[in-house]
């Protein structure tokens, strides 16, 4: 767990961090062991399972915009032909 720290009013050197670098290093890495044994790997059916609901909102959201392109396009080439004309 996160370790709080009480405020001290007298200024630290960089002497008096440099010292206590060794100790600090080693709380950080005992609240790193204990944050990893939390963690939990999804199973292979987790895994293929996101992995196609993202391919297909990829390809959904590609042929979305390809449409909105395509009709933007054309009414910008529309507008621009209409413009030139007059």
């Amino acid at each position: 767990m996160a370790k709080t720290l009480a405020v001290t009013d007298t200024p630290t050197t960089g002497m008096d961090r440099l010292k206590t670098a060794p100790a600090r290093l080693i709380d950080f890495l005992k609240d790193v062991r204990a944050e990893m044994k939390k963690v939990i790997t999804p199973s292979r059916a987790q895994v293929q399972s996101t992995t196609i609901v993202v391919i297909a909102t990829v390809f959904t959201f590609a042929v979305f915009f390809a449409i909105v392109d395509f009709f933007v396009g054309h009414a910008v080439t529309y507008i621009f032909d209409h413009l030139a004309k007059t």
